[in-house]
């Protein structure tokens, strides 16, 4: 069975939403919430999840936020905090590991720390039975692949493009995903540009996606109420689960 990871923005509008929109995905066919921490510059998103970043930030979203809604969605469905490092490092990254897994949640995924540095915290995450997710863009080659996904723990997050969330670019994916298969039995998901109308195609080879601007976007629709935003957001992770899994 292909697997299914969403993303959505934590607090955004606001945290009771956040708890009421991740539980109803965890019923329709999400299997890992992605919960995004908001930030002022979230350098690997594009406009869309950047604006729902920013109107978290302005509607009064703190860390202790994150927190609640954490507690109240982890012990029902698979939860990976994505958010970018200055606040988890001003946290402190062994008070935010013990704080993560004392919730539940089962990882972080931090885009904009590159090997070379994530591995300094790699004990850290492994005394705590945490993963921090690995990174595999398409311009890696076999190499830098065997290198980075060595202590990969969950599953690796393949990079559909070079660029940002949400642009839409093709790629062929299928050389990468065979040097990565080749070094790795660790699950590979693709990431960035994936939809209704690309989810079929952008599984190919691997083991599933995640899909972050599609439902985001459904958020940002300040025409619809609350409860069919969540609707709106449910039929989408049905719908892709059901193509990846054709």
């Amino acid at each position: 069975m292909k697997q299914l990871v969403a993303y959505i923005t934590a607090g955004y509008p606001d945290k009771n939403f956040t708890v009421d929109l991740a539980l109803a995905l965890g019923e329709n066919g999400v299997d890992t919430l992605e919960l995004g921490v908001p930030f002022s510059d979230p350098v690997a998103d594009g406009p869309v999840i950047e604006a729902a970043n920013h109107r978290a930030l302005e509607a009064g979203f703190r860390f202790a936020d994150l927190l609640d809604i954490s507690a109240a969605v982890a012990p029902k469905i698979d939860t990976l905090w994505m958010g970018y490092f200055n606040p988890f490092y001003q946290y402190g990254m062994e008070a935010l590991l013990d704080k993560a897994a004392s919730i539940g949640v089962n990882g972080l995924i931090i885009p904009d720390v590159p090997y070379e540095e994530a591995k300094t915290y790699h004990g850290l995450f492994e005394s705590r039975g945490l993963a921090n997710i690995t990174f595999v863009a398409p311009t890696d080659g076999e190499e830098r692949i065997a290198l980075i996904t060595a202590q990969a723990r969950k599953f690796i997050y393949l990079v559909a493009y070079a660029g940002i969330t949400g642009s839409g670019k093709a790629e062929d994916l299928a050389p990468v995903l065979e040097m990565i298969k080749r070094q790795t039995q660790t699950p590979v998901y693709v990431g960035f540009g994936v939809n209704e109308k690309t989810a079929r195609e952008k599984v190919q080879g691997a083991d599933g996606v995640i899909v972050g601007s599609a439902i985001v976007n459904v958020l940002l629709d300040d025409t619809i109420s609350a409860t069919q935003k969540i609707a709106k957001c449910c039929e989408i992770t049905r719908t892709i689960k059901s193509l990846i899994n054709e």
